[in-house]
């Protein structure tokens, strides 16, 4: 028994010993294998999927097949994972990058100002709209004024009016001027005071008549009253509306003219309601005529509308703009720009932001071809691009072109690399086949594709994706089709 025990002992030696070298040999022979596979791989870089272990074009899309990076020894920055969940790290090749037209701009603080662009119209000062009549019964004697449309100044005569009102009146007050003439001369105080009394409510029955101060004192210097007594205008403008004619009675009721001050005008733009929380009151505002290329009027905002207009969806704003030269006349159609300070502030151009979703993406331009996803936040919308509130920093440099295939190609390398699909072995001639068995104990024969008669289906979208029964493509999602 003993010697039977003594004898076994170095037969398990031995055993134990070839063991280890058995497995030496083949973790050995697996890594050749291994990095064989790798050694020469190209894929092609719309469609990453496809696989060859020798250059040449994708029979996709015909594009010249680039190296894959070796599996062992991935980038640090590859190797770290996705930046923004649901996309990965993409490095492009100066010549892949010149092929897209990538271009990248830096972010930059500058002053940002909030612009409306909207149309508007123009209508008149309603403060500046004067309506002309008399307070008392009259006869029109005589038209200064005789069309629509004619400019007057302030001061000019318009009509002469008869009325027997005026004409008793001016003899009251040429009494009582005569009377407190004479009165005024009294040593009694109360007589002087009563004649001076007298005289005053004459004037200021008259004066409440319109008629002029000068007209009462040419009365006091002839001794005479007049006949007719004068409308004049008060206020420069054009004659919008006459309706008084020679001969015509009127009335305190009637209107004899309108005329409208249109050296100020307001401008009535439409605003969205979208737009209002950028409104406010004083800010400025550039009107333009498309007919009169190069001028500009400026104006502030001085009202906002509080109805929406159910029809549009519009508010009405009113812009008070100076019109001196009466270029801007009622009813034309204007451009208006609103403008609005924001102050300084990060600033992003619109064509670097991607908006997947509830998100906002840009890729961020690390160098030596590496462009790396971001989530940011954004806020105002400016004219060119966007505020940053959050996620870049001043001199960032963002992709401001291509940015759509930089993110398909960046969500397809996040999806492969959730699948564990980033590194398939190829086939001898670039088709997709399973890896070799890692403990293989010899350098793994390449794999035969898949037969093409189980190949019943395939994806519209990518045709390289088969299987032998119905499904989904596990790149885009759609149906299989034979």
């Amino acid at each position: 028994m003993r010697t039977t025990m003594k004898r076994a002992v170095p037969a398990l030696a031995a055993a134990l010993l070839l063991a280890a070298g058995l497995a030496a040999c083949r973790h050995e022979a697996g890594t050749t294998a291994k990095a064989e596979v790798a050694k020469a791989q190209y894929h092609c870089p719309m469609h990453p999927t496809y696989v060859s272990d020798r250059p040449g074009q994708c029979p996709i899309c015909k594009m010249d097949l680039v190296p894959i990076q070796s599996a062992a020894a991935p980038p640090a920055a590859e190797a770290a994972g996705p930046v923004v969940a649901g996309r990965a790290m993409v490095a492009l090749s100066p010549e892949r990058r010149q092929l897209l037209g990538v271009r990248s701009e830096a972010v930059a603080r500058r002053h940002l100002d909030r612009t409306i662009r909207t149309v508007g119209r123009v209508a008149m000062d309603e403060r500046r709209l004067h309506h002309v009549h008399t307070k008392y019964e009259a006869y029109v004697e005589k038209l200064y004024v005789n069309t629509i449309g004619q400019m007057v100044r302030k001061g000019d005569h318009l009509a002469a009016l008869y009325s027997t009102e005026l004409v008793a009146t001016q003899q009251e007050y040429l009494l009582a001027y005569r009377a407190q003439q004479r009165l005024g001369q009294s040593g009694i105080a109360s007589v002087a005071k009563g004649g001076t009394d007298l005289l005053e409510a004459a004037r200021q029955r008259l004066l409440f008549w319109d008629v002029r101060a000068e007209d009462i004192a040419a009365l006091e210097s002839t001794g005479k009253f007049q006949r007719t007594v004068d409308l004049h205008a008060e206020l420069p403008g054009y004659v919008l509306r006459k309706v008084a004619v020679h001969g015509m009675r009127v009335t305190p009721a009637d209107i004899l003219f309108d005329i409208a001050d249109l050296s100020a005008v307001w401008i009535l733009a439409d605003v969205y309601e979208t737009d209002l929380a950028t409104v406010e009151l004083g800010m400025a505002a550039e009107v333009t005529l498309p007919y009169q290329p190069g001028r500009t009027w400026r104006g502030k905002v001085t009202f906002v509308d509080p109805l929406v207009e159910p029809g549009t969806r519009t508010v009405k704003v009113r812009i008070e703009v100076a019109n001196g030269d009466y270029a801007l006349k009622p009813d034309m159609f204007a451009d208006v720009v609103l403008r609005r300070e924001l102050g300084d502030a990060l600033f992003v151009p619109e064509s670097a932001v991607l908006k997947p979703g509830d998100r906002q993406i840009v890729f961020l331009d690390r160098g030596d071809g590496r462009l790396e996803p971001r989530e940011i936040q954004t806020g105002a919308r400016v004219e060119g691009g966007y505020a940053v509130l959050a996620g870049l920093a001043e001199g960032d440099k963002v992709v401001t072109s291509a940015n759509f295939l930089i993110d398909s190609e960046s969500s397809l390398k996040a999806v492969l690399s959730s699948m564990g699909a980033a590194s398939p072995s190829p086939g001898p001639h670039g088709t997709h086949a399973a890896p070799a068995p890692a403990a293989s104990p010899a350098p793994a024969a390449t794999p035969k594709p898949r037969p093409v008669a189980k190949a019943a289906y395939h994806c519209p979208m990518h045709p390289e994706v088969t299987s032998d029964k119905p499904g989904s493509c596990h790149l885009c999602g759609m149906d299989l089709v034979r």
